[in-house]
């Protein structure tokens, strides 16, 4: 590994400048993050079975009625599907991570559940008034740059029947000093999340404070290759701005709900505000 390279990728970069990998096209990382999906002992891909199952609780509280139609977007392997489906909702689940959808078709027909798993990439979705809920939760809202929001946000509403609800959740203004950012780690392993073999891993965080974005980005040094950089740009949302924007995509009666995540010791349970618009 040269050391030069390092200096040529490493600093702040222009707003949503993509990094040189996609850490869900990897087969390796791929099945590291099914793992910490599954994993009890962390939150780092999915939320614990305890708080989904709260969530679900919430979710199914605002919308109300039995075997209502739902479209959950980033389903990954599919816990929240699971639980919808168990309640006798019809329930469609869409991720673009190809192990994730395939476990979720695995464990569904497992448990004789009836669940529709799509791998797709969801701006690409084209339902037409078919669901009576879309969610996306885990703040997976908030890694969409402008042109993706505007599409999805398009798609959502056209999926949605009339009177239909789309919930998710998002960080909040809450989240930078909560996360430390900016900030600097590093990592060195013989094998672990980014490679099956040794390598260093330079992790450093952004604040892009006029746009309201976070920089996550990542350098990986395998010991064998050249370094590859990847970068997770991540929006926060104002509560005001976030219900205006909802608007203007001809969705109403916006509300928002804080502090609904139980409280872990992390903070994250004051950094995620949860939404509920209606078509």
């Amino acid at each position: 590994m040269q050391i030069s390279k390092i200096f040529d990728i490493s600093g702040p970069v222009a707003l949503y400048e993509k990094g040189t990998a996609c850490m869900w096209e990897d087969e390796y990382i791929s099945s590291q993050l099914l793992q910490i999906h599954l994993s009890q002992e962390t939150d780092s891909a999915s939320r614990k079975r305890s708080t989904i199952r709260m969530t679900v609780d919430w979710i199914l509280g605002n919308i109300k009625g039995s075997e209502n139609s739902i479209l959950d977007l980033g389903c990954g392997p599919g816990l929240y599907c699971e639980l919808l489906a168990e309640r006798g909702h019809h329930v469609t689940g869409v991720d673009f991570s190809r192990r994730s959808i395939e476990y979720a078709k695995k464990e569904a027909a497992a448990k004789c559940l009836d669940i529709e798993y799509i791998c797709q990439n969801y701006l690409d979705l084209t339902f037409d008034n078919r669901f009576d809920l879309v969610m996306m939760i885990y703040c997976d809202f908030d890694v969409l740059i402008p042109a993706e929001r505007e599409k999805l946000l398009k798609n959502v509403y056209q999926a949605l029947k009339p009177g239909g609800f789309f919930i998710f959740d998002t960080l909040n203004t809450k989240s930078p000093d909560k996360m430390n950012v900016p900030g600097k780690s590093w990592e060195v392993a013989e094998k672990g999340f980014w490679k099956d073999e040794p390598y260093l891993a330079l992790s450093e965080t952004f604040h892009y404070e006029e746009k309201q974005v976070i920089l996550q980005q990542h350098i990986v040094c395998p010991d064998s290759d050249d370094p590859v950089v990847y970068r997770f740009w991540t929006h926060y949302y104002e509560s005001e701005g976030l219900s205006s924007i909802l608007s203007d995509y001809g969705f109403h009666s916006v509300q928002s709900f804080e502090n609904l995540l139980p409280d872990d010791g992390s903070g994250m349970h004051e950094m995620v505000t949860f939404y509920v618009g209606k078509k």
